[in-house]
């Protein structure tokens, strides 16, 4: 765990700074990606831009709404690079809006849209869990496997890892080359892509949960981000069963 990079008198956190370099690397993908997705390459920096930007205000600002005693009497701690101090929930909202507004005021196609920014989300899943890494949040649950870990005094599951591997995995599958047959087959209709990183992302987040000793539990026995999880899945399962029996590849 490395959560402070120590650079002569500067401290750096590195969570932050790990998910700054994601999000670097996942628009260079974007971009790479969004001629062949349907999509102006120009416009993909401005959508990401405004779209974490809001994104991370709004994550900032549903959180401090939640436990304002923790900003009142420190008011400039709204200021601080801490990932722990984002509402993800509130943020994805202010994201979506402000992303749609966008493609809307300059005539952008929402699908083709969605389909290029999911290269940035899906290294961006990825970089979420190099920064718990680097925290030692999200924690696994004590276990006797081979590969556990020592943290906290006592052998875990290596959860993190579990979470970057999930996210890669997701990124290969979704690739578009013609070497990916799920390209050839499945993602050659707008918004399909998008749908796909999104049911494939909630499924990967029901099972790794599972693994984590720090999950926020509701009833004292339901895990808060499986419920989150099956709902997310629901949604993109009913989207991807309309893209596919609504639209047609190509539109």
């Amino acid at each position: 765990m490395l959560p402070i990079l120590q650079i002569g008198p500067l401290a750096i956190q590195t969570p932050g700074l790990i998910l700054i370099l994601a999000t670097w690397f996942g628009l260079d993908l974007a971009e790479r990606h969004a001629l062949c997705l349907g999509f102006d390459p120009s416009r993909i920096y401005n959508l990401a831009f405004i779209s974490i930007g809001f994104g991370l205000l709004g994550a900032r600002l549903g959180y401090a709404l939640q436990r304002p005693a923790a900003f009142i009497e420190a008011p400039l701690g709204l200021l601080t690079l801490s990932p722990q101090m984002l509402d993800p929930a509130s943020g994805l909202i202010a994201a979506g809006l402000a992303g749609l507004i966008y493609l809307q005021r300059n005539h952008q196609p929402m699908k083709s849209a969605l389909d290029a920014i999911t290269s940035t989300l899906s290294v961006l899943a990825a970089g979420i869990g190099f920064a718990h890494l680097a925290s030692g949040d999200a924690f696994g649950a004590p276990t006797n496997l081979p590969w556990a870990i020592n943290l906290f005094g006592e052998l875990r599951h290596p959860s993190q890892l579990y979470e970057i591997g999930g996210a890669f995995l997701i990124l290969i599958l979704l690739w578009p080359a013609g070497w990916n047959p799920i390209q050839r087959f499945f993602l050659n209709r707008p918004g399909v892509r998008f749908w796909l990183f999104l049911g494939l992302t909630a499924l990967s987040r029901v099972i790794l949960e599972a693994f984590r000793a720090d999950s926020v539990l509701i009833f004292e026995s339901i895990r808060q981000a499986q419920v989150l999880a099956w709902f997310v899945l629901a949604v993109s399962l009913y989207a991807l069963r309309r893209s596919f029996f609504s639209d047609k590849p190509g539109d």
